[in-house]
Protein backbone atom coordinates (compact mmCIF):
# COMPACT_ATOMS: atom_id res chain seq x y z
CA UNK A 1 0.00 0.00 0.00
CA UNK A 2 1.35 3.61 -1.13
CA UNK A 3 0.69 6.89 0.46
CA UNK A 4 -0.61 8.89 -2.94
CA UNK A 5 -1.58 12.19 -3.51
CA UNK A 6 -4.44 13.48 -6.13
CA UNK A 7 -5.11 16.79 -7.11
CA UNK A 8 -8.33 17.39 -8.86
CA UNK A 9 -11.10 15.50 -7.72
CA UNK A 10 -14.18 16.25 -10.19
CA UNK A 11 -16.18 14.44 -11.71
CA UNK A 12 -13.07 11.30 -13.24
CA UNK A 13 -10.72 12.39 -10.83
CA UNK A 14 -12.96 12.31 -7.80
CA UNK A 15 -13.86 8.36 -8.90
CA UNK A 16 -10.10 7.66 -9.43
CA UNK A 17 -9.24 9.09 -5.79
CA UNK A 18 -11.92 6.39 -4.41
CA UNK A 19 -10.75 3.46 -6.70
CA UNK A 20 -7.25 4.11 -4.97
CA UNK A 21 -9.46 4.24 -1.29
CA UNK A 22 -10.83 1.35 -1.70
CA UNK A 23 -7.52 -0.53 -2.73
CA UNK A 24 -6.50 0.27 0.97
CA UNK A 25 -4.10 3.12 -0.32
CA UNK A 26 -3.57 6.30 2.06
CA UNK A 27 -5.24 9.22 -0.87
CA UNK A 28 -4.18 13.04 0.20
CA UNK A 29 -6.39 15.16 -1.74
CA UNK A 30 -6.58 18.53 -3.14
CA UNK A 31 -9.57 20.62 -4.85
CA UNK A 32 -10.05 23.99 -5.49
CA UNK A 33 -13.70 23.03 -4.04
CA UNK A 34 -13.32 21.61 -0.93
CA UNK A 35 -16.94 20.92 -0.69
CA UNK A 36 -16.78 19.02 -3.49
CA UNK A 37 -14.22 16.64 -2.33
CA UNK A 38 -16.08 16.01 1.16
CA UNK A 39 -17.87 12.87 0.52
CA UNK A 40 -13.77 10.90 -0.32
CA UNK A 41 -13.36 12.72 3.28
CA UNK A 42 -15.55 11.00 4.61
CA UNK A 43 -14.50 7.89 3.10
CA UNK A 44 -11.01 8.43 4.53
CA UNK A 45 -9.24 10.42 2.47
CA UNK A 46 -6.81 12.97 4.04
CA UNK A 47 -7.26 17.03 3.24
CA UNK A 48 -4.58 19.20 1.62
CA UNK A 49 -4.50 22.53 1.50
CA UNK A 50 -2.43 23.01 -2.07
CA UNK A 51 -1.26 20.84 -4.49
CA UNK A 52 2.13 20.83 -2.96
CA UNK A 53 1.02 19.59 0.52
CA UNK A 54 -0.54 16.59 -1.25
CA UNK A 55 2.89 15.90 -3.54
CA UNK A 56 4.59 16.72 0.27
CA UNK A 57 3.03 14.21 1.65
CA UNK A 58 3.08 11.08 -1.16
CA UNK A 59 5.19 9.00 -3.21
CA UNK A 60 3.08 8.78 -5.99
CA UNK A 61 0.94 12.17 -6.76
CA UNK A 62 -2.42 12.17 -9.12
CA UNK A 63 -3.30 15.01 -11.18
CA UNK A 64 -6.77 15.31 -13.08
CA UNK A 65 -7.31 18.80 -14.42
CA UNK A 66 -9.87 20.43 -17.03
CA UNK A 67 -6.80 21.55 -19.59
CA UNK A 68 -3.56 22.91 -20.15
CA UNK A 69 -3.98 26.51 -18.10
CA UNK A 70 -5.11 24.00 -14.98
CA UNK A 71 -2.81 21.98 -15.46
CA UNK A 72 0.30 24.73 -15.11
CA UNK A 73 -2.00 26.67 -12.55
CA UNK A 74 -1.56 23.34 -10.44
CA UNK A 75 1.84 21.95 -11.32
CA UNK A 76 3.27 25.48 -10.94
CA UNK A 77 4.51 27.72 -8.51
CA UNK A 78 5.09 27.88 -4.70
CA UNK A 79 2.12 25.68 -3.97
CA UNK A 80 2.06 23.72 -6.97
CA UNK A 81 3.16 20.04 -7.45
CA UNK A 82 6.23 20.27 -8.78
CA UNK A 83 7.45 22.04 -5.27
CA UNK A 84 6.54 19.60 -3.15
CA UNK A 85 8.37 17.18 -5.09
CA UNK A 86 11.46 15.33 -4.04
CA UNK A 87 14.34 12.58 -4.92
CA UNK A 88 12.50 9.30 -5.94
CA UNK A 89 9.01 10.43 -5.72
CA UNK A 90 6.33 9.93 -9.20
CA UNK A 91 4.16 12.93 -10.45
CA UNK A 92 1.52 11.41 -12.82
CA UNK A 93 -0.83 13.65 -14.34
CA UNK A 94 -3.77 12.16 -16.54
CA UNK A 95 -5.75 15.04 -17.73
CA UNK A 96 -5.88 15.70 -21.66
CA UNK A 97 -3.20 18.63 -22.72
CA UNK A 98 -0.98 19.72 -24.98
CA UNK A 99 2.03 17.15 -25.42
CA UNK A 100 4.47 20.25 -25.56
CA UNK A 101 3.15 21.32 -22.41
CA UNK A 102 3.66 18.22 -20.43
CA UNK A 103 7.16 17.57 -22.12
CA UNK A 104 8.07 20.90 -20.46
CA UNK A 105 6.90 19.82 -17.05
CA UNK A 106 7.83 16.58 -17.09
CA UNK A 107 11.65 18.57 -17.59
CA UNK A 108 10.77 20.68 -14.33
CA UNK A 109 9.83 17.32 -12.44
CA UNK A 110 13.23 15.76 -13.34
CA UNK A 111 15.31 18.65 -12.32
CA UNK A 112 13.55 18.28 -8.95
CA UNK A 113 15.01 14.49 -8.87
CA UNK A 114 11.75 13.00 -9.57
CA UNK A 115 10.48 11.35 -12.73
CA UNK A 116 6.71 12.42 -14.82
CA UNK A 117 4.36 10.29 -16.36
CA UNK A 118 1.62 11.59 -18.55
CA UNK A 119 -1.37 8.71 -17.97
CA UNK A 120 -4.88 9.84 -19.82
CA UNK A 121 -7.46 7.36 -19.91
CA UNK A 122 -9.76 6.08 -22.21
CA UNK A 123 -13.33 5.37 -21.10
CA UNK A 124 -15.81 7.03 -19.62
CA UNK A 125 -17.61 7.88 -15.73
CA UNK A 126 -19.38 4.00 -16.72
CA UNK A 127 -16.02 2.46 -17.59
CA UNK A 128 -14.17 3.66 -14.67
CA UNK A 129 -16.96 2.67 -12.08
CA UNK A 130 -16.77 -0.81 -13.69
CA UNK A 131 -13.41 -1.49 -13.87
CA UNK A 132 -12.20 -1.05 -16.85
CA UNK A 133 -10.55 2.24 -17.62
CA UNK A 134 -7.84 2.06 -19.77
CA UNK A 135 -4.72 4.08 -19.62
CA UNK A 136 -2.09 4.95 -22.04
CA UNK A 137 1.59 6.27 -20.03
CA UNK A 138 3.91 8.01 -21.63
CA UNK A 139 7.61 8.19 -19.76
CA UNK A 140 10.30 6.28 -19.02
CA UNK A 141 9.54 2.77 -19.00
CA UNK A 142 11.34 2.08 -15.36
CA UNK A 143 9.34 4.26 -14.12
CA UNK A 144 6.35 3.00 -15.42
CA UNK A 145 7.08 -0.62 -14.19
CA UNK A 146 7.20 1.10 -10.61
CA UNK A 147 3.70 2.77 -11.29
CA UNK A 148 2.28 0.13 -12.52
CA UNK A 149 0.56 -1.47 -9.70
CA UNK A 150 -0.98 1.53 -8.47
CA UNK A 151 -2.38 2.67 -11.53
CA UNK A 152 -4.13 -1.04 -12.30
CA UNK A 153 -6.14 -0.13 -8.93
CA UNK A 154 -7.60 2.24 -11.66
CA UNK A 155 -8.16 0.79 -14.35
CA UNK A 156 -6.65 -2.87 -15.67
CA UNK A 157 -5.67 -1.75 -19.11
CA UNK A 158 -2.01 0.59 -18.58
CA UNK A 159 -0.05 0.43 -21.95
CA UNK A 160 3.52 2.28 -21.93
CA UNK A 161 3.18 3.92 -25.31
CA UNK A 162 6.61 6.05 -25.42
CA UNK A 163 8.89 8.73 -23.73
CA UNK A 164 6.92 11.98 -22.34
CA UNK A 165 4.10 12.98 -24.22
CA UNK A 166 2.94 10.57 -26.39
CA UNK A 167 0.23 9.13 -24.10
CA UNK A 168 -1.15 12.80 -24.19
CA UNK A 169 -0.94 12.45 -28.06
CA UNK A 170 -2.55 9.21 -28.09
CA UNK A 171 -5.00 10.43 -26.32
CA UNK A 172 -6.22 13.14 -28.50
CA UNK A 173 -6.09 10.86 -31.41
CA UNK A 174 -8.17 8.62 -29.34
CA UNK A 175 -10.77 11.33 -28.28
CA UNK A 176 -11.37 12.68 -31.93
CA UNK A 177 -13.00 9.36 -32.61
CA UNK A 178 -15.60 10.11 -29.69
CA UNK A 179 -17.12 12.90 -31.11
CA UNK A 180 -17.01 12.11 -34.53
CA UNK A 181 -19.05 9.02 -33.66
CA UNK A 182 -21.18 10.80 -31.49
CA UNK A 183 -22.27 12.69 -34.81
CA UNK A 184 -22.36 10.47 -37.10
CA UNK A 185 -24.43 8.48 -34.65
CA UNK A 186 -27.42 11.79 -34.72
CA UNK A 187 -27.37 11.79 -37.94
CA UNK A 188 -28.25 8.34 -38.21
CA UNK A 189 -30.96 8.64 -35.31
CA UNK A 190 -32.65 11.35 -36.77
CA UNK A 191 -32.23 10.39 -40.82
CA UNK A 192 -34.19 7.31 -39.09
CA UNK A 193 -36.80 9.44 -36.90
CA UNK A 194 -37.60 11.91 -40.12
CA UNK A 195 -38.44 8.75 -41.58
CA UNK A 196 -41.24 8.03 -39.84
CA UNK A 197 -39.21 5.90 -37.34
CA UNK A 198 -39.76 6.65 -33.42
CA UNK A 199 -36.90 7.25 -31.98
CA UNK A 200 -36.43 5.39 -29.18
CA UNK A 201 -36.78 2.12 -31.66
CA UNK A 202 -33.97 3.91 -33.85
CA UNK A 203 -31.49 4.36 -31.15
CA UNK A 204 -32.20 0.31 -29.68
CA UNK A 205 -31.52 -0.28 -33.71
CA UNK A 206 -28.55 1.28 -33.66
CA UNK A 207 -27.35 0.11 -30.73
CA UNK A 208 -27.39 -3.75 -31.61
CA UNK A 209 -25.90 -3.11 -35.11
CA UNK A 210 -22.53 -3.33 -36.34
CA UNK A 211 -21.73 0.62 -35.65
CA UNK A 212 -22.74 -0.01 -31.78
CA UNK A 213 -18.62 1.00 -30.83
CA UNK A 214 -18.32 0.57 -26.64
CA UNK A 215 -18.68 4.54 -26.15
CA UNK A 216 -21.55 4.82 -28.70
CA UNK A 217 -23.32 1.88 -26.40
CA UNK A 218 -23.10 3.94 -23.62
CA UNK A 219 -23.38 7.05 -24.96
CA UNK A 220 -26.18 6.96 -27.43
CA UNK A 221 -28.77 6.90 -24.97
CA UNK A 222 -28.22 10.04 -24.34
CA UNK A 223 -30.00 11.17 -27.49
CA UNK A 224 -33.24 10.19 -25.27
CA UNK A 225 -32.63 11.61 -21.94
CA UNK A 226 -29.37 13.46 -21.07
CA UNK A 227 -27.18 12.22 -17.80
CA UNK A 228 -28.08 14.50 -14.42
CA UNK A 229 -24.24 15.51 -14.19
CA UNK A 230 -22.43 15.43 -17.63
CA UNK A 231 -20.15 12.54 -17.70
CA UNK A 232 -17.87 15.02 -20.33
CA UNK A 233 -19.48 18.34 -21.60
CA UNK A 234 -19.41 20.27 -24.51
CA UNK A 235 -16.66 22.86 -23.73
CA UNK A 236 -14.26 19.68 -22.46
CA UNK A 237 -14.99 17.74 -25.65
CA UNK A 238 -14.13 20.84 -28.07
CA UNK A 239 -11.30 21.25 -25.94
CA UNK A 240 -9.66 17.87 -27.14
CA UNK A 241 -10.40 18.11 -30.58
CA UNK A 242 -8.80 21.40 -31.09
CA UNK A 243 -5.85 20.20 -29.52
CA UNK A 244 -6.02 17.41 -32.48
CA UNK A 245 -6.94 20.23 -35.08
CA UNK A 246 -3.63 21.74 -33.72
CA UNK A 247 -1.39 18.11 -33.70
CA UNK A 248 -3.17 17.55 -37.14
CA UNK A 249 -1.29 20.67 -38.73
CA UNK A 250 1.78 20.36 -36.94
CA UNK A 251 2.65 16.89 -37.97
CA UNK A 252 0.51 17.79 -41.67
CA UNK A 253 -2.45 15.18 -40.93
CA UNK A 254 -5.99 15.91 -42.23
CA UNK A 255 -8.36 16.23 -40.01
CA UNK A 256 -11.84 16.81 -42.18
CA UNK A 257 -14.04 14.90 -39.69
CA UNK A 258 -12.35 16.73 -36.79
CA UNK A 259 -12.84 20.15 -38.57
CA UNK A 260 -16.60 19.41 -39.42
CA UNK A 261 -17.28 17.92 -35.50
CA UNK A 262 -15.84 20.95 -33.90
CA UNK A 263 -17.85 23.22 -35.89
CA UNK A 264 -21.39 21.22 -34.56
CA UNK A 265 -19.53 21.75 -30.81
CA UNK A 266 -19.86 25.69 -31.42
CA UNK A 267 -22.88 25.46 -32.67
CA UNK A 268 -24.23 23.29 -29.61
CA UNK A 269 -22.57 25.93 -27.43
CA UNK A 270 -23.84 28.92 -29.29
CA UNK A 271 -27.24 26.94 -28.48
CA UNK A 272 -26.34 27.29 -24.64
CA UNK A 273 -25.50 23.76 -24.36
CA UNK A 274 -21.72 23.75 -23.71
CA UNK A 275 -22.35 22.45 -19.79
CA UNK A 276 -24.38 19.40 -21.39
CA UNK A 277 -22.78 15.88 -22.23
CA UNK A 278 -21.32 15.89 -25.50
CA UNK A 279 -24.27 13.67 -26.52
CA UNK A 280 -25.48 17.17 -27.37
CA UNK A 281 -24.40 17.62 -30.41
CA UNK A 282 -27.52 15.56 -31.24
CA UNK A 283 -29.94 18.41 -29.81
CA UNK A 284 -27.80 20.87 -31.98
CA UNK A 285 -28.32 18.32 -35.47
CA UNK A 286 -32.04 17.89 -34.48
CA UNK A 287 -32.74 21.46 -34.09
CA UNK A 288 -30.65 22.09 -37.63
CA UNK A 289 -32.96 19.54 -38.84
CA UNK A 290 -36.48 21.46 -37.35
CA UNK A 291 -36.93 18.55 -34.64
CA UNK A 292 -36.99 19.51 -31.15
CA UNK A 293 -36.02 16.77 -28.63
Amino acid sequence: MANLGFVGLGVMGGRMAQRLLDAGHSVTGYNRTKSKAQSLIDSGMNWADSPRAAAEASEITFSMVTNTEALEAVARGRDGVIAGLGAGKIYIDMSTVSPAASRALASEVKAKGAAMLDAPVSGSVATLEEGKLSIMVGGEREVVERARPILQAIGPKVTHVGPNGLAVSMKIATNLSLAVQMLAFSEGVLLAEKSGIARETAVEVLLNSVIASPMVKYRGPFVLKQPDEAWFDVNMMQKDLLLALELGRQKDVPLPTTAVTNEMLTTARAMGLAKKDFAALFDALAEMAGIKK
